[in-house]
């Protein structure tokens, strides 16, 4: 039996989730997550996403979706372990003022397929607050091209006092 610790983007599913993520990305949006070529073996690519300058996140399909994957950036801006952020109900990851807000913008993305140039404002686990700045929401689809949540990835943030 071996003692190596295996990372969070190494482990199987996370690796078949975030091939989802940038499949659906490519399909929905028309380009690729990251500018990643097509040809990249998916473990390279789990890492690359995990370990990318911009953030990426992505709930499931529940009543009230719970994150499923977030990627280095994601966890540091939110303050959260990777156990603690996929449990976390995505609502929670916005102040209850700014939940109304985010729930429209997500019927809008469920109903277009993506939508981009989002802004918002979300909350860490510290209270620690900001904005989101050009942001990109998209959803997801399995391999038999049904429902399988949504993601969003952004780059920019602004500090909110």
């Amino acid at each position: 039996m071996s003692d190596r610790v295996i990372e969070i983007w190494q482990d199987p599913a996370v690796v078949r989730h975030v091939d989802r993520l940038w499949a659906s990305f490519q399909q929905v949006v028309g380009r690729s997550l990251g500018d990643l070529p097509a040809d990249l073996d998916p473990i390279e690519r789990s890492s690359r996403i995990f370990h990318a300058p911009f953030v990426v996140v992505s709930h499931g399909t529940e009543a009230d979706p719970i994150f499923n994957y977030a990627n280095q950036r994601a966890i540091k801006l939110w303050e959260l372990s990777w156990d603690e952020f996929v449990q976390l109900p995505s609502r929670l990851s916005a102040e209850p003022i700014a939940q109304e807000e985010r729930a429209k913008m997500l019927a809008e993305a469920a109903d277009q397929g993506y939508i981009s140039n989002y802004q918002g404002v979300r909350i860490s686990k510290t209270g620690r607050r900001f904005r989101i700045l050009d942001g990109l929401i998209w959803n997801l689809v399995d391999e038999a091209g049904q429902p399988y949540g949504q993601a969003a990835t952004f780059q920019q943030i602004k500090p909110v006092n």
